[in-house]
C-alpha cells in the first residue's frame, strides 16, 4: 500500500521584538489560548526539552483535538513538533518554528508544516491546506502582536478565581455546568442558549447574557469537558472590551463536600475602553469592570449549581431515611 503524499508549507512574518521574547511565547503552550485565536485549550507534560501536548483548536470552522510531541532547541531558537495522534482528515502532520534575528534588529519567524491526508484524497488535501494557511496566518499575526505589545501584555492580562463549597456530589455540580443547554431555564442572567456537541465532550455554546443595566451581549465559546471534574472554554466571540477570554470550571471533592472554582483569564482590548467606559477610563478601570461583571455571573452560576446539587443530595438523604 502506497504511503500518502507529503505536502510542505512555509509561512513567515517579521516581528519588531527580540528573538528571545518571540521564542518564549512559542514555548509557553499553556498561554496559547490567550495568544493565538484558533487555539482553545492546551494540556502539557514536559520532560526537559521534550514535551507532549494535547491541543484543541478551531480549523476550517470545526473543533479539532490532537496530541503532539515537541522538542525545544533553545540555542538555535527552534521548536520541532510532530502530531502523535492526528484528527481526521489529517493522516500525519509535523513541522517547526524557526526564529532568526534580522540584521535590522527585528526577528524573522518561519512556521513550517509537512502533512498528508487520509487516503490521499484531493478534497482532504485542499481542506488541510486551507486550514493550515488560515491558522498559520492568524497565529503569526497574533504572535507578532503579542511580542510587540510585551510591555503592556502584563497590564492587559487579568486572571482571577471565585470558589464556592457545596454540600452535594461533584457529579451533580458537574452535570449542572455541563448541561449549559438548560441554562436559559435555570439561570436568570442567561437570555438565550444554543449548544451543539457533534463530538462528545466538545461543545460549541452561543449565549445571550443579561448585564447589570438590563442589556444583553452575545458570546460564542468552545468548551472541552473532562467528566466529572473540569470544563475549560474559550470565547470565540467576546464582548468588545476583551480581545481574549478563556476560563475553567474546576469541581473537586473536599472531604464530604464539593468545591467548585471558576477561573477567568482575560486580555483587555485597550482600544475599546473609551467607547465602553468613557473617555476618562483606563486599563485599571477596565480590569475592575471585567472582574466584577464576569465574577458576578460565574458566582451566580455557581450558586445555582450549588442549589441544584444540594437539592439532589437532600432528596437522596430523605429517601434513605424512609
Amino acid at each position: 500500500m502506497t504511503e500518502p503524499q507529503t505536502h510542505h508549507t512555509e509561512h513567515r512574518i517579521t516581528v519588531n521584538a527580540p528573538a528571545d521574547v518571540v521564542f518564549a511565547l512559542i514555548e509557553d503552550v499553556t498561554g496559547w489560548p490567550e495568544t493565538f485565536p484558533p487555539c482553545v485549550h492546551v494540556d502539557a507534560e514536559r520532560d526537559g526539552d521534550r514535551e507532549r501536548i494535547r491541543i484543541w483548536a478551531t480549523a476550517g470552522g470545526e473543533v479539532k483535538g490532537w496530541t503532539s510531541l515537541r522538542e525545544l532547541d533553545r540555542k538555535r531558537l527552534r521548536v520541532r513538533f510532530r502530531q502523535e495522534v492526528s484528527a481526521p482528515p489529517v493522516a500525519a502532520m509535523g513541522g517547526e518554528w524557526v526564529i532568526e534575528s534580522d540584521p535590522s534588529g527585528a526577528t524573522l519567524v518561519r512556521l513550517l508544516h509537512d502533512f498528508s491526508a487520509i487516503g490521499d484524497d484531493p478534497a482532504k488535501v485542499e481542506w488541510i491546506q486551507h486550514a493550515v494557511d488560515r491558522n498559520s496566518g492568524q497565529e503569526l499575526a497574533a504572535l507578532r502582536a503579542a511580542a510587540e505589545l510585551r510591555t503592556q501584555r502584563g497590564e492587559l492580562t487579568l486572571t482571577f478565581s471565585d470558589s464556592l463549597r457545596v454540600a452535594g456530589a461533584a457529579k451533580d455540580v458537574y452535570d449542572f455546568i455541563d448541561r449549559a443547554d438548560a441554562w436559559e431555564q435555570r439561570l436568570p442572567h442567561v437570555a438565550r442558549v444554543s449548544l451543539t456537541e457533534d463530538v462528545p465532550r466538545q461543545q460549541v455554546l452561543e449565549m445571550d447574557t443579561r448585564t447589570a443595566d438590563g442589556s444583553t451581549h452575545t458570546t460564542r465559546s468552545v468548551r472541552i469537558c473532562f467528566p466529572h471534574d473540569r470544563i475549560v472554554y474559550k470565547q470565540l466571540q467576546t464582548p468588545v472590551l476583551m480581545s481574549a477570554h478563556t476560563g475553567e470550571w474546576l469541581i473537586r471533592e473536599v472531604g464530604e463536600e464539593t468545591e467548585i472554582t471558576s477561573t477567568h483569564t482575560v486580555v483587555v482590548n485597550p482600544e475599546a475602553i473609551a467607547g465602553v467606559l468613557g473617555a476618562a477610563a483606563g486599563v485599571t478601570e477596565a480590569r475592575t469592570f471585567i472582574r466584577e461583571a464576569l465574577g458576578r455571573n460565574s458566582t451566580a452560576t455557581m450558586g445555582y449549581a450549588k442549589a441544584y446539587a444540594e437539592e439532589i443530595a437532600g432528596r437522596a438523604g430523605h429517601s434513605a431515611a424512609h
